[in-house]
C-alpha cells in the first residue's frame, strides 16, 4: 500500500494559496484518474484506490498545516504503510516558482508540516515530492506562504501540477533513485 500526502491547509479561505499546492496535486491527479476524494477519518481528506494494480491512498489532512503529522500518523498505523511507502507532496519557498524536485529524506527545511511528520514518524527518511512556489523577502513568509497565486504563476504552477501526474504514476511502479534520476533536473 502506498500513501501518497499533499500537504496544505483546510478551508475554502486557503484555496490557491501557495501553501496549498500539496492539495491541488492531490486533487488534480486524483480527477486525471477519474477518482473522488470523499472518504473522511482521522482528520483526513482520502481515498483508498487501487491504479496500475498498485494499492494506495491519495490523503490531505485535514488539520492546519503544522499539525499534518498526527494525521499522517494515524493513516500509516491504521492501513500498516512502510515508510518507504510514504510520498509527502509539499510546496517550497527556496525553490523557483514551479521548480520540481523529489528527495528521499532529508530535513523539514523549516517547513512546519514537514516538520511535524518528522516528530510523529520519528524520521527524516521518508519520501518528498517538493514544488517551488518562490519567495518575497518583502513580504512576512506567512503572509505570502498563505497568498493566493496571481494569475501569471497560476498559470506557471498549473502546468507543473500537470506534470506531476507522470511523477505520481511513476512513484507507483518505478525505484525511488530511478523517479529521482528521471524528474530532477536542474
Amino acid at each position: 500500500m502506498k500513501l501518497i500526502v499533499g500537504l496544505g491547509n483546510p478551508g475554502r479561505e486557503y484555496e490557491n494559496t501557495r501553501h496549498n499546492v500539496g492539495f491541488m496535486i492531490i486533487d488534480n491527479y486524483a480527477k486525471n484518474n477519474n477518482i473522488t476524494i470523499d472518504k473522511q477519518k482521522f482528520d483526513g481528506l482520502f481515498v483508498k484506490t487501487n491504479i496500475k494494480g498498485i494499492d494506495i491512498i491519495l490523503l490531505k489532512p485535514l488539520k492546519y498545516m503544522n499539525l499534518s503529522g498526527e494525521v499522517v500518523k494515524k493513516f500509516v498505523d491504521f492501513y500498516k504503510i512502510n515508510i518507504e511507502d510514504i510520498l509527502i507532496i509539499s510546496d517550497d519557498l527556496d525553490m523557483q516558482l514551479g521548480k520540481i524536485k523529489l528527495k528521499s529524506k532529508g530535513s523539514s527545511g523549516g517547513h512546519n508540516g514537514l516538520k511535524n511528520i518528522e516528530n510523529h514518524l520519528n524520521t527524516q527518511e521518508y519520501k518528498r515530492l517538493k514544488i517551488g512556489i518562490s519567495n518575497n523577502k518583502n513580504i512576512d513568509t506567512k503572509d505570502y506562504v498563505l497568498s493566493k497565486f496571481n494569475i501569471e504563476d497560476l498559470k506557471i504552477i498549473q502546468t507543473t501540477i500537470n506534470n506531476t501526474i507522470n511523477i505520481l504514476n511513476d512513484f507507483l511502479e518505478l525505484p525511488f533513485d530511478t523517479l529521482m534520476s528521471k524528474y530532477n533536473h536542474n
